[in-house]
């Protein structure tokens, strides 16, 4: 089993990181792993997920939400016959601040033991998730700041007019 556990604080709403999060479309912005991520279905407890693997190669599985709480939690695991992975997703309020802290677990390896090894060899799970998290927070911090700048040059035009 492989594990990875990171946290990482956002200048930014609660509301904003988590619905950002939420709209899992958005984790190969920057998630370097994840290739793709769509709906599966017409219900939005479905996701089917397409992962970039060593050496060119892509994993695909099926993950169902177990839990989702607005601006609190997200929380999934993958259905049966697929790469076994779960994890958790908490958002804590901290006024302008939001804390991510996110868990996750890969139970079966493709290709057995020995792909377990060579996943182990030539990616690092906790590196990959902080570099993850780096880049989530570079997203929503420049989409915030990019808002909040817009905000004066748009008033200003208007009571121009």
């Amino acid at each position: 089993m492989q594990r990875a556990e990171k946290s990482i604080r956002v200048a930014a709403p609660v509301a904003q990181v988590y619905g950002f999060w939420r709209n899992f479309e958005n984790l190969p912005k920057f998630m370097e792993h994840v290739k793709e991520v769509r709906r599966v279905g017409s219900g939005q407890e479905l996701w089917h997920w397409t992962l970039k693997g060593p050496l060119n190669s892509s994993f695909e599985f099926d993950a169902r939400l177990t839990e989702d709480q607005p601006n609190k939690s997200i929380g999934w695991n993958s259905t049966q016959g697929s790469l076994g992975t779960s994890g958790v997703v908490t958002f804590t309020d901290l006024q302008d601040n939001t804390e991510v802290h996110v868990v996750m677990q890969w139970f079966d390896a493709p290709g057995g033991g020995m792909g377990e090894k060579l996943s182990r060899m030539l990616q690092n799970p906790d590196k990959m998730l902080e570099e993850d998290l780096r880049r989530f927070k570079d997203v929503l911090e420049r989409r915030v700041h990019e808002h909040v700048a817009g905000e004066p040059l748009a008033l200003k035009s208007s009571l121009e007019d």
